[in-house]
């Protein structure tokens, strides 16, 4: 008997290693930063800097995507995103200088940032079952998060840093190579609309100053700058200050995805059953006490559950972004979920350089410092919405 593989596992498939390929070329940045700091004599604060305008760039790049991809269709601005993931990783490999790193940093977080809507939209026109396709890709970022940090920690380690930032295009090649091959072109959905009528200014600040999408912006913000402190400097703080090695650093980074990935699944399922808010103010004190035990607290065992509860805690986001969706019209959701995506993503990115100036100033202990005391105030922000029924 003979068994046919339909086309829309074709598209599945090649989305989610898209998806993989543009996460693999940002992670593998995070374990080498001290090699980088050595090698152009810099600050972690001016590498943090680079990093937040990778993770800005990123989301920036969320809501002009969908418009995008309306506009000319999905297929050359996924291609678009993994094509200029392996360009702008052999542009961090080869950078001279520190500024050159810095550009090609941001454009690496640019590229990456058109993917993620736009495949969410092809699978969508793609399958029937669009919370199974969904789940499934989103699976690449998890799995380019398991193999990415140990494999550049250990290229890093030896071979430098340079082969070991161009493990993201050695990913995204084959991948660009195997998506413009197999997957056939769609039509655009609105191919005759001016894209300058999609950013309407007007239209966008009436929807983010709703009290109920506003106050969830504001609480994304700090969830989100804490994630991003955590994924730009968590292998550095693991050898600076506790002196674990590069390899090992780079394994708990790969761990603290993989956690993030299990669990994600159960706080969705909990905000359903128990409230968006309550499970949020849950994560968000799991991830001040796995921060304060990554501190405070030496030893494997310390470790190791202060990995479970920042990959728990930091999986918040499948807790509070479907507060977006409760409070959008069917009409909205897509460009307003975008658009709100790019906002927090966008502030919340200033966590990679300013934690990287906190360590630099005041050492690693001050830096996850401020990072718990944020996690208190958004989760405090929280308790006394819901306890006082101020509405927001």
């Amino acid at each position: 008997m003979t068994v046919t593989w339909p086309y829309r596992r074709t598209v599945l498939v090649l989305s989610t290693l898209a998806f993989f390929a543009t996460m693999a070329g940002r992670l593998v940045i995070s374990p080498v930063v001290p090699a980088i700091t050595d090698q152009f004599h810099v600050s972690k604060s001016l590498v943090g800097l680079a990093l937040t305008g990778l993770w800005m760039a990123y989301f920036a790049a969320q809501f002009p995507s969908g418009v995008l991809a309306d506009r000319y269709s999905e297929r050359p601005i996924i291609l678009v995103a993994v094509g200029g993931t392996a360009v702008a990783s052999v542009l961090l490999a080869l950078s001279p200088l520190f500024a050159v790193f810095v550009l090609a940093t941001v454009l690496l977080g640019a590229v990456a940032g058109l993917h993620y809507s736009v495949a969410a939209t092809l699978l969508t026109r793609t399958y029937d079952e669009t919370g199974f396709a969904l789940g499934f890709h989103n699976a690449g970022g998890p799995a380019a998060g398991l193999v990415a940090p140990v494999a550049a920690a250990w290229v890093g380690v030896r071979y430098g840093w340079r082969p070991a930032v161009a493990l993201g295009a050695a990913a995204a090649l084959p991948i660009f190579l195997l998506f413009a091959w197999r997957v056939q072109p769609t039509a655009p959905r609105r191919p005759d609309q001016p894209v300058r009528d999609r950013f309407e200014l007007e239209p966008m600040l009436e929807l983010l100053s709703r009290r109920k999408i506003a106050f969830t912006v504001a609480v994304a913000v700090g969830g989100a700058f804490v994630w991003q402190a955590t994924a730009s400097f968590l292998p550095t703080f693991l050898v600076e200050y506790r002196g674990q090695s590069e390899t090992t650093a780079g394994a708990v980074f790969s761990a603290y995805f993989v956690v993030q990935a299990v669990t994600s699944v159960g706080v969705g399922a909990a905000s359903d059953r128990f409230g968006r808010e309550v499970s949020t103010a849950a994560c968000l004190l799991l991830a001040a006490v796995g921060f304060a035990l990554l501190v405070g607290v030496p030893g494997v065992v310390a470790l190791v559950a202060a990995l479970l509860l920042i990959g728990t805690g930091l999986g918040w986001g499948g807790a509070l972004l479907p507060r977006f969706m409760d409070h959008l019209d069917d009409a909205e959701q897509g460009a307003g979920f975008g658009l709100v995506r790019t906002v927090y993503g966008v502030l919340g990115s200033v966590g990679s350089v300013a934690t990287g100036a906190v360590a630099d100033g005041f050492g690693w202990a001050a830096a996850m410092g401020m990072l718990i005391a944020l996690l208190s105030l958004v989760f405090l922000a929280l308790v006394v919405n819901r306890v006082f029924g101020l509405g927001y």
